[in-house]
């Protein structure tokens, strides 16, 4: 039992509202069961429901309970409890993730006072300041924070303290490229402003953002133009997040530099471009493909970040739930057929089809690739490139490819018909084929499939498996926390839960960029088609029937893989949510 919950039971007892029979009774309880002090106190009829959220906000204020400790022992959702509390204390509760907070102000302030007291300034008018406070209840930091504005009012507002720690990191980091910023703008007033090639301010910054955003795991980085500020996010296990936020005059120096790098025209500024440069970051060769979009405040810039030494998963290592894995495998092994991988784009497809290709390659075996474009180079293995440009699509390129005596052929996107029914009829006549589709799960596969004008006897005849799958976020080790579910969440997916639980929320350090998440896991779910399914998609069978007849023989959906993951601590039950519910 925690300290926390200590205090409050000896406050009760203090108080009169329990005695010391019922707070040992209480603590019982908590030892044996997995409900929460709240809700063993609501069940004993020490408090209505409805006053609970009122009595936590004044443990709150009298410093009895922290944030993280109101969510355990209560399981009130921090947000909630945060509006609530600005209602309570009157004062403004603002989500910083849905504001443009004014940079140029945090910038004139003494940063190293700002991040002693946890505050963050949000905006000004001629009267007011607004700050955002990580403790609301700390006298000392409003007092401090006071001083430093002697001729504003200060107006204090609530936010999540997680968001305010995120954005005083990302302000500690702009702090640290002053230097840099100050070297840009010398440069921009001197002559090195009508050469771009001559900036080496512009070419260090570049550089830096390269470099922290390789560190951090990206896989793209959107450079923009805002009104007030030019800000560079990094698309990190799928999600993007803000690595530096620069003022609005940065932003032309440093987009002519990227065109240069490209080979693009840097005077047009009214045509999308495309482009690519490589570069050696950390000693390792990068290929970056770069493509910019005329947008309202400027040009939008996106990088994709290509690692020529990204080493190749073994599919023992994608993450499979080991059933999945079972079934997949026996499927990799069927002599002829087609297996669909399907999922959203950025879900892993492409990385489940090389895995899949690289455990079964070998001398004896001859494997062709169509793809758009080829991402890794695999040994043993014939790739082909689509050119639409010059007629090689991926319907024409399959004609040729069957031409060329393949035992197994990979197809990288079913993008129409005529490539379909070619892939169909090439697994009719003794070839095993790999391919994608975007569906949201497996069974709406088989519908797709016939609604792009293949005939349900031919598809019967030719599909061996559907595999589906997502990526969610895996929760940093480091500095995820203990979590309890509300009731309602918890009621709706408790049939879904192993023997031992305990689910985490994600908090933010160091060491994951202040997001909580490092990493991503694989869901998925494995459809193989028996013998029975094929005769059913033969007759025409509903979608609905297929999925029964498929939870009869043991199919596991993408959900319940993912909830089972949140109650081991491997991600978070809001991330099952947003990635997997249907």
């Amino acid at each position: 039992m925690s300290s926390a919950t200590n205090n409050l039971l000896n406050y009760f007892i203090q108080n009169r509202i329990v005695d010391k029979n019922s707070a040992n009774d209480i603590s019982k309880q908590l030892e044996n069961s997995k409900d929460t002090l709240g809700d063993i106190l609501i069940k004993n009829g020490f408090f209505a429901k409805e006053d609970m959220l009122i009595l936590v906000i004044e443990f709150y204020k009298k410093g009895y309970l922290t944030l993280d400790e109101v969510n355990s022992n209560f399981a009130i959702e921090i947000e909630a409890f945060l509006y609530t509390l600005s209602k309570n204390l009157k004062l403004e509760y603002i989500d910083l993730d849905s504001i443009d907070i004014d940079y140029r102000m945090v910038a004139k302030l003494p940063f190293a006072q700002l991040k002693k007291f946890n505050a963050l300034p949000i905006r000004e008018d001629e009267i007011n300041v607004y700050i955002a406070l990580r403790d609301p209840m700390d006298m000392h930091a409003q007092e401090g924070v006071q001083r430093i504005f002697p001729r504003k009012l200060v107006k204090f507002v609530i936010s999540e303290p997680t968001q305010i720690e995120k954005y005083i990191n990302k302000v500690e980091m702009s702090e640290s490229i002053k230097g840099l910023i100050a070297e840009i703008r010398k440069e921009i007033t001197s002559s090195a402003a009508e050469n771009p090639q001559e900036s080496s301010g512009i070419l260090k910054l570049i550089e830096m953002i390269l470099k922290s955003t390789i560190l951090s795991g990206a896989s793209d980085i959107h450079i923009e133009p805002s009104e007030n500020n030019c800000i560079v996010r990094g698309r990190i296990d799928g999600m993007l997040n803000e690595t530096f936020i620069f003022d609005k005059d940065i932003y032309p120096p440093l987009a002519s530099r990227m065109k240069l790098l490209s080979n693009m025209d840097i005077a047009e500024k009214r045509k999308p471009q495309d482009g690519r440069f490589s570069a050696t970051i950390l000693g390792k060769e990068f290929d970056f493909r770069i493509s910019t979009l005329p947008i309202l405040n400027g040009e939008s810039i996106v990088i994709r970040i290509l690692d020529k030494s990204k080493v190749m998963i073994k599919i023992e290592d994608l993450g499979m739930h080991p059933n999945n894995y079972k079934k997949f495998s026996k499927a990799m092994k069927a002599p002829y057929g087609i297996i669909f991988v399907t999922g959203p784009t950025g879900s892993g497809k492409t990385t489940t089809l090389y895995a899949a290709l690289n455990a079964i390659k070998n001398v004896q075996t001859k494997i062709i690739t169509v793809e758009d474009p080829v991402e890794y180079q695999l040994n043993l293995t014939q790739q082909v490139q689509v050119n639409q440009k010059a007629g090689l699509t991926f319907a024409s390129a399959l004609k040729s490819i069957l031409r060329q005596d393949p035992d197994i052929i990979m197809i990288g996107e079913v993008r129409d018909s005529d490539t379909l029914r070619i892939a169909v009829q090439a697994a009719l006549t003794g070839h095993l084929v790999f391919s994608t589709l975007h569906t949201n799960d497996s069974v709406s596969a088989i519908t797709r499939v016939m609604d792009m004008g293949i005939e349900p006897y031919l598809l019967s005849g030719s599909l061996v498996a559907i595999e589906a799958q997502r990526l969610v976020r895996k929760l940093c080790t480091h500095c995820r926390t203990k979590t309890t579910l509300p009731q309602s969440t918890f009621n709706d997916i408790k049939q879904y839960l192993p023997e031992n639980y305990q689910f985490y929320k994600h908090h933010g350090c160091e060491k994951c960029a202040q997001t909580g998440y490092k990493g991503r896991e694989m869901l998925s779910e494995i459809l193989p088609i028996s013998e029975k399914m094929s005769s059913m998609i033969a007759q025409g069978d509903s979608k609905k029937e297929i999925h029964d007849q498929a939870v009869k023989e043991g199919f596991t959906d993408m959900f319940q893989d993912g909830v089972i993951r949140a109650s081991r601590g491997i991600t978070t039950l809001d991330e099952i949510i947003r990635v997997a519910k249907s």
